[in-house]
């Protein structure tokens, strides 16, 4: 990407502008989005989600009573609950102010994005690996496999939240998985965000002794692929530092960092 097609500071606003607080036009069941001004507050079936715009709009002890409404709102129903930040939010002490609630910092991501224009050329696919799009509950519990063996945690919740999201979002949400034989070996999703520019680049996994191999990058362009006959301009990533390097040589151009604080609640 070049600053004559479009600067980071022009990236960075079109990004605030119309994906901080955006709802689908047609709710879906699940999740509920409820948006509250400057707020938008996600309730899923297992985690929740706030948002917020760049600037939250209050300050000192008014931020505190925000965050802790949102904070008990989901204690009430026993569940935690993620709250985004980037760095350029205001105000600049909102991660304190979140910590001092009880929220624990997850690790930082780049938001990155990148043209899909150029990025949407015939993916270049490692030998022995077919990429295959998956619309099946058992093609979404091999998923939830691969990602408890990546990352060494359970994620078999992750094929209901597959399930529930291509049911309801339907062609909006696409899920691709790179197999070698019968072994899947990474998956990744693509979430197009309707009335935007933009469509999302998430969930990208990849078995470590397939790493290094072109199978992250193959995902990436079979995705650009596909967003570009939606005629969408622009992917946006939330990119983790393993594959933030693969992202900028690919095109990609760094706008900020997010960093997710989550809250957990204690049980006796």
């Amino acid at each position: 990407m070049t600053s004559t097609v479009a600067s980071a500071a022009a990236l960075l606003s079109a990004y605030d502008d119309q994906l901080r607080l955006w709802v689908p036009a047609v709710p879906p069941a699940s999740p509920v989005y409820e948006l509250e001004g400057p707020v938008l507050r996600v309730v899923g079936p297992t985690r929740g989600f706030v948002e917020t715009a760049q600037d939250v709009g209050v300050r000192g002890a008014d931020l505190d009573a925000l965050i802790r409404r949102h904070r008990d709102f989901f204690a009430a129903r026993g569940e935690p609950v993620e709250w985004k930040t980037r760095s350029h939010d205001l105000p600049a002490d909102l991660p304190e102010r979140l910590e001092a609630a009880g929220f624990v910092a997850e690790d930082r991501e780049t938001v990155v994005i990148g043209l899909t224009g150029p990025l949407a050329s015939a993916p270049t696919v490692p030998e022995g690996i077919t990429l295959r799009r998956v619309t099946t509950r058992a093609d979404f519990e091999r998923i939830a496999a691969l990602q408890t063996e990546v990352w060494g945690e359970d994620h078999a919740w992750l094929a209901d939240d597959l399930e529930s999201s291509v049911r309801e979002a339907g062609d909006d949400v696409v899920i691709i998985v790179a197999e070698a034989g019968d072994r899947l070996v990474s998956s990744a999703r693509l979430e197009f965000q309707p009335g935007t520019d933009f469509a999302g680049l998430w969930g990208g996994s990849t078995l470590a002794e397939w790493r290094g191999r072109g199978v992250y990058r193959a995902l990436v362009a079979a995705r650009a692929q596909l967003a570009a006959r939606r005629g969408v301009p622009y992917l946006q990533v939330d990119a983790s530092d393993d594959s933030l390097p693969i992202l900028l040589r690919l095109g990609f151009e760094a706008v900020t960092t997010t960093t997710p604080y989550v809250w957990t609640p204690t049980h006796d």
